[in-house]
């Protein structure tokens, strides 16, 4: 890996990991069409972290609240951050039998066409999902089967294209949350899935003898930090005025775009 493909990879990671556009997807086609080599593991597991860092430091009053509210629900004492961290482990729940039969299947879903289809299928979805008028939940009158509904819905995003954070939105949208509340919730739901994916990549890059990766890991975990974090800032804002309508006009060009390459 040279300098531009280390900074540029890592800016599209931070960027696209918390837009409902697919991170994983961009990773795939970006250096499929450049002609870039695989990035390997190594640097994966560090955007990862990134990524990682950027949403825990971003939720940092929320999730020091949701912890201190897990420990009075031990002594008996529920609220709402209690209940809410709860249905974020519900969430989480189907994502891991999930994830571990995609991994065997991982090169069969890198297929740009593949990902076309889903760019396409999932960003028409998120258009259905954000058209109708939503009632006004907030991601505290989340209750246990609508966070399995969303838990069950981000399994989905194990293929690329689909996108974690979008499914989980769209999941949430037609659920009656509104935008913001749907990517709050998302976002946290984000912090564990992340930590078991980076996790999973970790066992497997010290499996394969941990190779010398160099300064650019650290590199590219601070630039996919800096530009995750300034992108769930920003997508909040953006919500709140525009809704969800730039991301599904991105998601049909792009379609349109990998049609016109591969097909």
């Amino acid at each position: 890996m040279d300098w531009i493909q280390i900074i540029v990879l890592a800016l599209v990671q931070g960027i696209t990991e918390f837009l409902p556009v697919s991170s994983s997807a961009h990773l795939i086609l970006v250096p499929e069409i450049l002609g870039w080599p695989d990035q390997g593991l190594a640097f994966d597991v560090a955007v990862h972290v990134g990524a990682l860092l950027a949403v825990v430091a971003y939720f940092h009053k929320e999730l020091r609240q949701v912890s201190v509210a897990c420990l009075r629900r031990l002594g008996g004492e529920a609220c709402d951050e209690s209940r809410l961290a709860v249905n974020v482990l519900i969430a989480t729940l189907p994502i891991v039998p999930a994830g571990l039969l995609a991994n065997h299947y991982e090169d069969s879903l890198r297929d740009p066409l593949l990902i076309a289809w889903t760019t396409v299928g999932f960003g028409v979805l998120l258009w259905w999902s954000a058209r109708g008028p939503n009632v006004g939940k907030h991601e505290y009158q989340i209750v246990a089967w609508m966070a399995l509904a969303i838990g069950l819905a981000q399994c989905l995003a194990l293929v690329p294209g689909t996108s974690r954070s979008g499914i989980t939105i769209t999941a949430a949208l037609l659920l009656g949350f509104t935008p913001v509340a749907a990517a709050r919730f998302s976002f946290l739901l984000s912090i564990p899935v992340i930590s078991m994916a980076g996790g999973l990549k970790t066992v497997e890059w010290l499996q394969q003898g941990m190779p010398d990766s160099g300064v650019y890991l650290l590199v590219g975990m601070v630039l996919a930090a800096l530009s995750a974090g300034a992108c769930i800032h920003f997508f909040l804002k953006l919500l709140e005025r525009v809704g969800m309508w730039p991301f599904v006009i991105y998601r049909l060009l792009l379609g349109a775009f990998l049609f016109s390459v591969f097909a």
